[in-house]
């Protein structure tokens, strides 16, 4: 069986929230999952679909893997690393702010 891969780091999206859409996805056939993407209401739906578009991209290009066939076999959300801000509080002290960051990994093969 054929593969295409394609990653997605240091997305500017929780993991937790990243792997919300991601399990949607997964196991589904390309076409099926493009459509989930498309109409679904969160955020981070616009990158994975974006990361979508570019593991098909990647499997057209290698020239043996006919985009038709395509399913979502694994994908994986991974924490990356946390940017630490500070907000001011009142009397002098301040609160932790901990951004959060995701890798994302997505794993196409021929049915």
């Amino acid at each position: 069986m054929q593969q295409a891969k394609a990653q997605l780091r240091y997305l500017r999206v929780t993991p937790r929230k990243t792997r919300l859409v991601a399990d949607l996805i997964r196991g589904k056939r390309v076409e099926e999952a493009l459509d989930i993407l498309t109409f679904s209401r969160r955020r981070v739906a616009v990158n994975l679909r974006k990361l979508l578009k570019s593991a098909i991209a990647n499997a057209e290009s290698s020239g043996r893997v006919d985009p038709d066939l395509l399913r979502v076999s694994h994908i994986s959300v991974d924490q990356g690393p946390t940017l630490k801000r500070s907000m001011p509080r009142a009397r002098g002290s301040a609160d932790r702010l901990e951004k959060k960051t995701s890798h994302v990994t997505l794993i196409l093969e021929e049915t």
